[in-house]
């Protein structure tokens, strides 16, 4: 059975990225927001991923998410990229986008990375979506525990 510390171990396995992998990145950051707003926003069960009326909310998250994946790869840390993404999944996921939203997210972003980053610098960040993607269930399972705490009354 996998378990926090299992998820924890692969994050720890992700390797600190070259500094000219990070400056690309960042360099294209904008960009590579536009086309995932783009590609979630062409999606017919958008609703059904994000819940209705949340898509500006969406739209930030991807913003988010390339501020703090760039964050990551200048200085690449488990612990914060664990609690990080379990943050998202809990907050997310309170204001009503779906599980399946992170699949469906992760796999554009692999896509529009590949199209859009050198062949190099995609391979050198692939290991973190790979990661977020392999550990969705496990995601999901340690961010309800920790919801169920946060509404216990106990």
């Amino acid at each position: 059975m996998m378990d926090k510390k299992h998820v924890l171990k692969g994050a720890l396995s992700i390797a600190q990225v070259s500094d000219s992998t990070y400056k690309e990145f960042q360099k294209k950051s904008e960009e590579l927001i536009q086309k995932m707003n783009t590609y979630m926003l062409q999606r017919p069960d958008l609703d059904k991923l994000v819940g209705e009326k949340n898509v500006i909310m969406m739209k930030d998250n991807h913003a988010n998410h390339v501020r703090f994946i760039a964050s990551m790869l200048k200085n690449h840390n488990a612990d914060v990229l664990l609690e990080t993404v379990l943050w998202v999944f809990r907050a997310y996921r309170s204001h009503g986008f779906a599980t399946n939203y992170w699949a469906a997210q992760l796999n554009g972003w692999m896509a529009i990375l590949n199209e859009n980053l050198s062949p190099d610098s995609y391979y050198e960040v692939l290991p973190y979506y790979e990661w977020m993607q392999i550990n969705i269930p496990m995601f999901v399972l340690l961010s309800d525990e920790k919801l169920e705490a946060t509404f216990s009354m106990h």
